[in-house]
């Protein structure tokens, strides 16, 4: 599973002209599934999401020393395919590593219920329907988070 995770001011998320969700200060996340993806991938995801600090102190101090839930924001979850788009021939992104709709929408409804359940405001696009995202992205702040990375141990 994969996360691109931006801080915001605030985001919205409109289907056919409808918002269908919106947050102020927070995280958006757009969400991409794989086919081996399973419910230790959400948790890793949700778990390191939530925990870390990527917001600033109220002084300003310092950039990083605040977790979304400390600064009780919200949460917009956008299930995104594409992360797992795989250029490597062509000049057609191929799709084949994202996981099968069926499969991709019930883990996503999973993750989006595991982050409902931490308290916070957690809004979420639509699966599978063409989106208007609008994003304040602060910083600008924009990182990514792999659920495969918590199989691997690197020494730095």
């Amino acid at each position: 599973m994969r996360s691109v995770i931006q801080r915001v001011d605030q985001a919205s998320v409109s289907v056919d002209g409808t918002t269908v969700g919106h947050i102020d200060q927070g995280l958006c996340l757009f969400i991409g599934i794989t086919h081996d993806d399973t419910e230790e991938d959400i948790k890793y995801i949700v778990d390191k999401t939530l925990s870390m600090r990527v917001f600033p102190e109220k002084s300003g101090a310092s950039g990083f020393d605040q977790s979304v839930q400390e600064v009780n924001g919200g949460l917009l979850l956008i299930s995104q395919f594409t992360l797992y788009a795989s250029t490597r021939k062509g000049r057609r992104p191929s799709f084949t590593d994202a996981a099968h709709r069926d499969v991709a929408q019930s883990l996503f409804d999973k993750t989006v219920q595991a982050f409902h359940c931490s308290g916070l405001r957690t809004e979420s696009g639509v699966f599978g329907a063409s989106m208007s995202v609008k994003i304040d992205n602060a910083g600008p702040f924009t990182i990514l988070l792999d659920s495969s990375d918590r199989n691997t141990s690197r020494r730095r």
